[in-house]
């Protein structure tokens, strides 16, 4: 289930609540009580490179991408 993290407005707190994706716009309660909240963007950052996985052209010194790299085809 994925993890929105709120801010409230009344007292400054940051929080995080699991709910469904289709709760995700719904109003949030802080932990004191507060009604008066709003969803803050949160960013993910993905990286590394899964285990078996094989490089990409970046990675192998390839260079240009996959169509100035020359592996299309």
């Amino acid at each position: 289930m994925p993890r929105y993290e709120y801010r409230c407005r009344s007292c400054g707190d940051t929080f995080e609540l699991s709910r469904p994706m289709a709760e995700s716009s719904d109003a949030a309660a802080c932990p004191a009580g507060h009604d008066d909240t709003v969803k803050l963007l949160s960013t993910v950052a993905v990286g590394g490179t899964a285990k078996g996985a094989a490089p990409g052209p970046a990675a192998s010194g390839g260079g240009g991408g996959c169509c100035g790299g020359g592996c299309c085809g």
